[in-house]
């Protein structure tokens, strides 16, 4: 039975989750007759995207309605759902331009896209532009729920909770990555076809195809429990999905038997503090403070890769050219056929019929979920979507070593969220000061001044 609803798709010229999610929602028999509604502030992207959403629901006979607005705010009214992916831009030229400023300071961050001082750039121009969704949201769809995939996850889905009465739910499809590396290890147990080139998790063409491949088969014959905050979640339980046995040991031996250059920095985490870490070495390698040494350097030893931001920029040009080509010959159209759903549909459908639904990789608020993090902190952990929202696994405690480099993190999170916020620069200067890359006051300050004054158009608290 159709359960129609009113859907915002805020940046749905997402070059990661723009298309994978709409095409999802059209596919939904669920959702037939609902209202789709685009937003996207590029006038280009959005024409191309109308084009192709309204084609698609025409041949694949949806019954959606499809509207489209260069601004959120006429979109709002009436809305149940407001999906959240938009990225101040260009995104490829400002996450290098946050790895460079710090290096003219002696600072070498490993990744600099959702910690470190890159991490803090990178939120700051986010936050105010989604910090007005959800301020209109109040206003004008009050109980819709806001569904996130803008990065940095866990302190753009931490600035809609602490500074407004909107309810977040975070979306991330980094489990994938996990259930991937498990299955390079239980290749054998579990008859996985692993492709030669999955040799890294790190986000490149030269290894994503052989990821996904592994994770799609894994991702049937073994179940991963795993808590923690976004990108930076641990595997607390591993079983197998048909009998229910517990492969955590198993797994333990076969991955010691891996070659040694496969994620070695997740390698020596895992033998340090016991449980496998979920992201994949270059995600966390962001959080932790024993990869930026400038002496020892051991990014080189951990063979740490920094994202391909030009070779991205123009896969962004090319898929763009590819997609408004379509729009215009509407050829085709079995191409888009979604094989891989990135949660927004599964979150709606099942928020609206009380399906139930144990969805691995919820990104909330912590309310008593992992005991020994703070209460409020956006963590992410499997909970059950029904008709009220969200109920996340009670996980209880994680163990302190763990829970405090979490810690550390949500700490940094708060300040950094709520210095935007306020347009607070003292604030600011604590969040970078707590940073393990940091090691000198006066270094964190000048990494500061450059960032308020280069990005000074995105982060307009801060010169109120």
């Amino acid at each position: 039975m159709a359960t129609p609803a009113k859907i915002v798709c805020i940046g749905a010229g997402s070059y990661s989750f723009g298309l994978t999610t709409l095409v999802s929602l059209l596919r939904s028999k669920t959702l037939r007759g609902s209202d789709i509604v685009l937003v996207d502030r590029d006038e280009a992207h959005l024409s191309v995207m109308h084009q192709l959403i309204s084609w698609l629901n025409e041949v694949w006979d949806a019954g959606m309605h499809i509207d489209a607005h260069t601004h959120h705010r006429p979109a709002l009214p009436g809305a149940q759902f407001v999906i959240n992916a938009i990225e101040v831009g260009p995104r490829e030229g400002l996450w290098e331009s946050d790895y460079l400023i710090p290096l003219k300071f002696g600072v070498r961050q490993p990744y600099a896209e959702n910690s470190g001082p890159g991490g803090f750039a990178h939120a700051a121009r986010n936050i105010t532009p989604i910090l007005d969704i959800a301020r209109d949201m109040e206003v004008y769809c009050p109980d819709a729920w806001l569904i996130n995939f803008t990065n940095p996850m866990a302190r753009i889905c931490a600035t809609i909770h602490r500074h407004t009465s909107i309810k977040v739910i975070g979306l991330c499809h980094q489990l994938s990555t996990g259930y991937a590396m498990v299955g390079k290890a239980l290749a054998q147990d579990f008859n996985i076809m692993v492709p030669p080139s999955f040799t890294s998790t790190h986000a490149s063409d030269k290894y994503t195809a052989a990821m996904f491949a592994t994770y799609l088969q894994t991702v049937e014959k073994v179940r991963i429990t795993a808590a923690g905050l976004n990108h930076f979640t641990w595997m607390l339980e591993l079983t197998d999905r048909e009998t229910g046995a517990d492969l955590y040991p198993r797994f333990k031996q076969r991955w010691q038997a891996l070659p040694a250059s496969f994620e070695p920095l997740t390698r020596r985490v895992f033998d340090a503090f016991g449980l496998f870490p979920i992201p994949g070495d270059e995600h966390l390698c962001e959080y932790l403070p024993w990869v930026s040494d400038p002496i020892t350097q051991p990014w080189e030893k951990y063979e740490l890769e920094l994202y391909e931001w030009a070779d991205r920029h123009q896969d962004r040009e090319d898929q763009w050219m590819k997609l408004a080509q379509t729009a215009q010959t509407k050829t085709n159209p079995e191409e888009f056929a979604p094989g891989y759903s990135e949660g927004a549909l599964e979150v709606i459908e099942n928020i609206l019929t009380d399906g139930k639904l144990l969805w691995e990789a919820l990104n909330i608020p912590n309310q008593g979920h992992i005991t020994n993090l703070p209460e409020d902190a956006i963590i992410e952990l499997p909970g059950v979507i029904h008709a009220g929202g969200v109920t996340g696994a009670p996980i209880g405690e994680l163990p302190p070593g763990i829970a405090e480099l979490l810690h550390r993190e949500i700490s940094i999170s708060h300040l950094t969220v709520d210095a935007v916020v306020h347009g607070d620069r003292q604030l600011a200067l604590q969040a970078l000061l707590l940073d393990s890359v940091i090691r000198d006051m006066d270094v964190a300050q000048q990494i500061l001044d450059e960032y308020l004054t280069v990005y000074r158009a995105h982060l307009p608290t801060f010169w109120a």
